[in-house]
């Protein structure tokens, strides 16, 4: 299968040297020195994008445009979700998103629903979470963290958004703190945490290097390819 990355990061870099071990072939990389949206034509069977979430969806409009089914690592962009999914469908394009491609974090993503519904019922307790990544990254808090937020929210009637502010009150208002740090070196850690007066509960992920996230990337290369429509780690996974 023939590759093509899209953004310089050091994501785009872990991916290029995943897909050669697996036996990609990378033809195009995209940079800012040389923008994806100034491609007219591709050799690529297949894109994997992670840049900025300011680029992600006129990335995935112009692989449409051309052609490309396209992977999305980038987060960031997930309230222009409805729009993007309905030009996949008109285009009769191909694309496969993911806030997070690591294959143990969309298992921690059943551990977390099924907790949220567990606690439904357990008003002593209040949810707050945690989450901590590098200080290249562009979004706060991350599209993962958003993704767990809004899996509580859904299984969990006493919290119906989430914010990164924190409640200094010690009554419950149904918004459910998120607080994003950014440190040198941290791959990603998310950590949602229950706390009551006699005890507490944390369920916690801890990326160790990029390596997961690319891997699970290239798998869904794999999983998209020859395939239409709009796919996520769920439908990878059989989840």
């Amino acid at each position: 299968m023939k590759v093509a990355i899209i953004g310089a990061g050091k994501m785009g870099k872990t991916i290029e040297s995943l897909s050669s071990q697996m036996g990609f072939e990378v033809v195009e990389r995209y940079n800012s020195h040389n923008p994806f949206l100034e491609c007219s034509s591709t050799n690529a069977d297949v894109a994997i994008e992670f840049s900025i979430p300011e680029l992600a969806v006129k990335h995935i409009f112009h692989a449409h445009n051309l052609g490309l089914p396209i992977i999305v690592g980038t987060t960031g962009w997930y309230d222009e979700f409805d729009e993007v999914k309905q030009q996949t469908i008109s285009k009769n394009g191909s694309l496969f998103y993911a806030s997070n491609f690591s294959v143990g974090v969309n298992i921690f993503f059943q551990i977390n629903a099924l907790l949220a519904k567990l606690m439904d019922q357990q008003t002593p307790y209040s949810a707050s979470m945690q989450e901590i990544h590098h200080t290249e990254k562009k979004d706060a808090p991350s599209g993962t963290a958003i993704s767990l937020a809004n899996q509580i929210c859904a299984n969990n009637h006493n919290y119906d958004k989430w914010t990164v502010h924190s409640n200094t009150s010690l009554e419950p208002n149904g918004e459910l703190y998120i607080e994003a740090l950014r440190e040198p070196h941290v791959p990603g850690t998310h950590i949602v945490k229950w706390d009551s007066a006699i005890d507490f509960i944390e369920i916690k992920h801890e990326a160790k290097s990029r390596l997961g996230f690319a891997q699970g990337a290239v798998y869904a290369a794999k999983f998209l390819f020859g395939k239409k429509g709009v796919f996520s780690m769920n439908d990878l996974l059989k989840l």
